[in-house]
């Protein structure tokens, strides 16, 4: 699918260049003969000139078709005219707003307006639906507030970072990430003379952006002559800037804190409690939702970017031996668009792959992993998500930490690009050895045997004073990197200590190679008799970034379709019944008390229920009151046209029901919980065409 797209770009690009180049040789002989004057003959040059029209007409057509490939000029235009409409759409019905709107608002957030709210609920009550009461997992709930030691040994005091860049008069910061991602894509969708080679420099740029060190980062900054957008003023080298909320937590301003920047500490530092209330068994997943903080360089597109969100994070224990899953099964059938590390490095684009060849493959490490990965597809598809715009994104290399085993992101398309909305990950068990040698509490489990067993266990002892005299600031990091060695790693480095005295050592957080000696690390395997086993947990980290995915939805559920008139078009939303901001709509057909009546058993009845609705008794035309409730993606409307009978309306078909106004509370609620589809619906209960039809 991508390398074809990519090969055809590539010819067309080759193709226009071939033409430009005529054209060219074709004017220089035009210019020749006009310069030769009378000595030219008058037939050769018009004939010259005929020649000259006719390639510029064939450059022209290849540059239209080169245009049409790579989605420049009207491609680009049609999408932001689509998220205008939708943004538009979603403020003008109070989805969500600039927040402090009448202080001129604060760049990165935002305040949900009741359908907004209504809608980021259903998803927050389906995710704990199809997560934490299906997996039987622990859901927990900490503080924002996070004291700065905990943050310390997590690593986001030291390493939670971005790359910033300022603009060298005026102080304005940048995201130097954001500035070479949106330069390389205007160069493609917008300069149609870039050579095939100049593209894909370009494409593997986009590609391993997140690889990028900062001084590869700065170096591609300044050859490709990159300004600050605004003033076209130069700009500093990037540095990195510590995206965490600093405050004090008491009085005196000693106890320093912050406003946390994930969920997912406060599951960690439980997980002895935890282990024990789940009565010591593994595995055992945890659960949270609430809110984050961090504080973006510059933010941007919408809900997209914010500086405080919703996050729903899964942490799931499991012994480091054995990541199989017993449900695995259930998801391995499933296909869907993949994009592993290789093809990322090789320009390729997303492939079709079946989970279960994944993860037999070894692409996806492990089947806990892999489970996760067809648990989030689910999730998304059902919500609403298109699934030939989700794609699951393998991390590069130097994207994830020297401890992680594997990392996923699922991605999904809207007008903004491929957007990283839930991340998943095998972290090993770093979280938990961190927090145990930052406090001293052992956060461990244990498998007890049941006689006793001689294990041979490989000790890796660092000797931090001579790690500390040679890399000083960075003996942390190299402490970590040796410690977090697997066996046939260490068992390599005991062998060239013993041979040569000392060997090459990759850090990846380091992001180079060093040298250790024989006295900076012991190796060793040691035999010893055990009646149990203890162990640190792996976890794998499903985490869900709530706005993200609500925004794409917007997008991926919006369309719009001609008025019966057809006169203008009318916006829709096509959310599912389970994420619909309201489930139905009530329209007595007329002002008269018969109807009237008969809508307020109605509005009494879908209470009971729990079905979230509205009544609309405005004297507009009953064509206008579906047009309204479409744009706020309502799927069901209920007319009242007697006092025993009312219509059910489906927004997307506009198909009409008849149902006896005791079964409306039931058939909506079926609908609505997916007991029933429409397609069933319309099967056991008469159609409907009647005289109020749809007058949008």
């Amino acid at each position: 699918m991508a390398s074809s797209t990519t090969t055809s770009e590539d010819a067309l690009r080759r193709a226009l260049a071939e033409r430009q180049a005529a054209v060219d040789a074709q004017a220089e002989a035009v210019r020749a003969l006009k310069a030769a004057g009378a000595a030219a003959a008058k037939a050769e040059v018009d004939a010259s000139v005929e020649a000259l029209k006719a390639l510029k007409v064939e450059a022209g057509a290849a540059a239209r078709r080169l245009q049409a490939a790579v989605g420049a000029g009207g491609g680009g235009a049609a999408r932001e005219e689509m998220r205008q409409a939708v943004v538009n759409t979603l403020e003008r019905k109070l989805f969500y707003i600039p927040s402090f709107k009448i202080y001129r608002g604060v760049a990165g957030l935002y305040d949900y307006g009741p359908p907004g709210c209504a809608v980021k609920a259903n998803v927050l009550a389906f995710w704990r639906q199809h997560f934490v009461l299906e997996e039987n997992m622990l859901e927990v709930d900490c503080p924002c507030v996070t004291p700065e030691v905990v943050l310390k040994a997590s690593g986001h005091v030291e390493k939670f970072t971005d790359l910033m860049v300022k603009d060298e008069k005026t102080g304005t910061c940048y995201r130097a990430d954001h500035l070479l991602k949106d330069h390389c894509k205007e160069k493609l969708e917008k300069d149609l003379t870039l050579s095939p080679e100049k593209a894909a420099e370009l494409k593997h740029v986009l590609a391993v952006l997140d690889d990028l060190s900062a001084d590869e980062l700065g170096a591609k900054i300044k050859e490709y002559g990159i300004v600050a957008p605004d003033t076209k003023n130069p700009l500093s080298d990037p540095y990195p800037f510590n995206l965490m909320f600093q405050t004090s937590i008491g009085p005196t301003g000693l106890n320093v804190g912050y406003m946390r920047p994930e969920t997912a500490q406060g599951i960690f530092v439980n997980f002895k409690d935890l282990y024990y209330y789940n009565g010591q068994k593994l595995p055992f997943a945890a659960a949270q939702i609430g809110q984050a903080f961090r504080n973006e360089i510059s933010p941007r597109q919408g809900l997209l970017r914010v500086r405080e969100f919703t996050l729903a994070e899964i942490e799931h224990f499991v012994d480091p031996e054995d990541k199989s899953h017993p449900k695995f099964v259930d998801v391995a059938d499933l296909e869907f668009l993949m994009f592993p590390r290789e093809l990322q490095l090789s320009g390729e684009s997303a492939k079709l792959v079946k989970l279960g060849e994944a993860v037999s493959k070894g692409t996806v490490n492990n089947e806990t992993l892999g489970y996760f990965i067809g648990r989030v597809y689910l999730f998304l598809t059902r919500l609403g998500i298109d699934k030939n715009r989700l794609r699951f994104r393998q991390h590069l290399p130097n994207e994830m930490a020297h401890y992680a085993a594997d990392c996923w992101d699922a991605e999904i398309e809207c007008s903004y690009g491929w957007i990283e909305c839930v991340g998943i990950a095998d972290r090993s068990a770093y979280d938990l050895r961190a927090h145990s040698d930052k406090s001293g509490v052992p956060l461990v489990a244990h498998e007890k045997f049941s006689k006793p067993r001689e294990v041979e266990k490989l000790v890796i002892v660092p000797s931090k004073k001579d790690l500390g005299l040679a890399f000083k600031g960075n003996q942390k990091m190299v402490v970590e990197a040796l410690e977090a060695m697997r066996e046939k790693e260490a068992m390599d480095m005991k062998a060239a200590l013993e041979s040569k005295g000392e060997t090459n050592f990759q850090v990846c957080t380091l992001g180079k190679d060093v040298v250790i000696t024989k006295k900076m690390v012991s190796i060793s395997m040691e035999k010893k008799l055990e009646h149990q086993r203890v162990f640190t947990p792996s976890v794998i980290e499903p985490s869900f970034g709530i706005g993200r995915i609500i925004y794409c939805l917007f997008e991926h559920s919006f369309y719009t379709r001609p008025s019966k008139s057809e006169e203008e078009q009318l916006n829709v939303f096509r959310f599912p019944p389970i994420v619909a901001p309201i489930k139905c709509t009530v329209f007595p057909l007329v002002k008269n008390q018969e109807f009237d009546d008969a809508a307020k058993v109605i509005d009494k009845a879908l209470t009971t229920a729990g079905i979230s609705h509205i009544i609309d008794t405005t004297a507009i035309s009953i064509g206008r009151r579906y047009a309204r409730t479409d744009e706020i993606g309502v799927p069901f409307a209920v007319t009242v046209d007697s006092a025993t009978s009312v219509t059910i309306r489906e927004r997307d078909s506009k198909e009409q029901i008849r149902v006896g106004i005791d079964e409306v509370a039931s058939v909506v609620k079926q609908l609505t919980d997916g007991q029933s589809t429409w397609a069933d619906v319309s099967f056991k209960y008469p159609s409907h065409i009647g005289p109020q039809g749809d007058q949008e």
